[in-house]
């Protein structure tokens, strides 16, 4: 019995150390997999409600003489035995900062969180990192809460409606040569006819960028599209009379069909909409916007001559879809005025479009700014010689009333 007894308890013993053994690997693994989910918890915390800003948190906390000892690890010149500058305490008081919100080298944190209105600790990301996209106006490069069109808008055509019927004449000269300055015309007389210096202040761009005039394709189609002379041409055109005449300008050549991975045509406002915000984050001084198109309209009703010069007729399209279109309607009207006063009959007026038009909820990015429209330069039938033409005394007018606006 004595014997029976010791074998039994012997068995006991292995059994407990084995559990025992089980129970200490069970708790290394849990205790490193909650550590492992907590990091990655935090740095998913810090880089949602951070963002980029930070790392601009990281090289503030961090001395400089920090990042020349990283470059000493590879560069055996940029060492300072004398001066080891790596301090667990400045990244620990970094990551603690970010985690809880409380700066460990001003105890005036710790408060800040239950005070309402107290300020936190000096020298935090939030007064280095700007207003961490707050500014939701559109008018700055923000966005806006417009509808994509619809699959049901049709390209070119605004219904333009009947026009004096008062166009005539054939195109003429090779296409691409400069056309001769107009005789009889006294537009842009304020404007003086100098190279652009400093800051650019108008962007054109064109949303259908491929829409193109029957007669430099020769194809017949009552929708001609081209990748290579197409409305582009009258954009780069226009950006070059403006800049001849002082004023600074910037044409996206942008050609969606080709940039844009699997291309939508009723989407295509959604993407010039871009092209757009993205020249007003670039450069600060634009403040004219225009979107060049070509209108379906044929010959008779998009072209114009005046003392012997043919031209292709403007048309000004507003989105009424856009709560602020009366303001980009007073920008229309001003051209459209300056253009009667110097070249009568070649703009055939103002066309505002509502919701119920579709294209972008019938707003045409013009949201975006109030000096922001949409001009359709010609139709099917005409030439680019004769869009040239009204491209040089688009330019005149809207120089014009850029250096008005200066002197005001």
């Amino acid at each position: 019995m004595k014997r029976t007894s010791i074998i039994s308890t012997g068995g006991g013993s292995l059994r407990i150390r084995r559990f025992l053994t089980a129970g200490k690997t069970f708790v290394v693994i849990s205790l490193c997999s909650t550590l492992l989910f907590l990091l990655a918890g935090a740095f998913s915390m810090i880089r949602e409600h951070q963002g980029a800003s930070s790392l601009k948190g990281l090289a503030s906390a961090v001395s400089t003489a920090f990042f020349a000892d990283m470059l000493g690890m590879e560069l055996p010149s940029f060492r300072n035995p004398a001066d080891s500058s790596f301090s667990n305490r400045q990244l620990g008081g970094y990551m603690m900062e970010k985690l809880t919100e409380v700066n460990p080298s001003s105890p005036r944190s710790l408060l800040a969180a239950g005070i309402p209105g107290m300020p936190g600790a000096a020298g935090t990301d939030s007064q280095a990192g700007g207003n961490d996209g707050q500014n939701s106006d559109p008018a700055q490069g923000g966005t806006s809460n417009v509808e994509e069109p619809g699959p049901d808008d049709q390209p070119d055509g605004h219904d333009a409606g009947a026009d004096d019927g008062s166009g005539e004449g054939t195109g003429v000269g090779p296409v691409g040569e400069l056309p001769e300055e107009p005789a009889g015309n006294n537009a842009g007389e304020n404007s003086p006819d100098k190279p652009s210096q400093g800051e650019k202040a108008v962007f054109i761009y064109q949303t259908h960028s491929r829409e193109s005039f029957a007669p430099e394709l020769n194809d017949g189609k009552d929708d001609p599209q081209s990748d290579k002379l197409n409305v582009g041409q009258v954009g780069a055109r226009l950006a070059e009379q403006l800049e001849k005449k002082g004023v600074g300008t910037i044409h996206s050549d942008a050609d969606y069909p080709t940039e844009v991975k699997g291309y939508s045509w009723p989407l295509s406002y959604k993407y010039s909409r871009k092209t757009v915000q993205e020249a007003m984050s670039t450069d600060q001084g634009l403040k004219y916007f225009i979107d060049i198109h070509r209108d379906s309209q044929k010959r008779k009703l998009t072209t114009k001559t005046i003392n012997g010069v043919v031209y292709a007729k403007v048309f000004f399209v507003i989105g009424k879809g856009n709560p602020n279109w009366k303001q980009n309607e007073a920008f229309a009207q001003a051209i459209h005025d300056g253009l009667e006063k110097s070249y009568p009959g070649l703009s055939r007026g103002i066309l505002g479009k509502s919701s119920n038009g579709g294209r972008n909820n019938g707003e045409y990015n013009q949201s975006l700014s109030a000096n922001s429209i949409l001009i359709e330069v010609g139709g099917v039938d005409n030439t680019l010689e004769e869009c040239y033409r009204t491209a040089q005394a688009l330019a005149e007018v809207i120089a014009d009333i850029y250096f008005k606006d200066q002197k005001a």
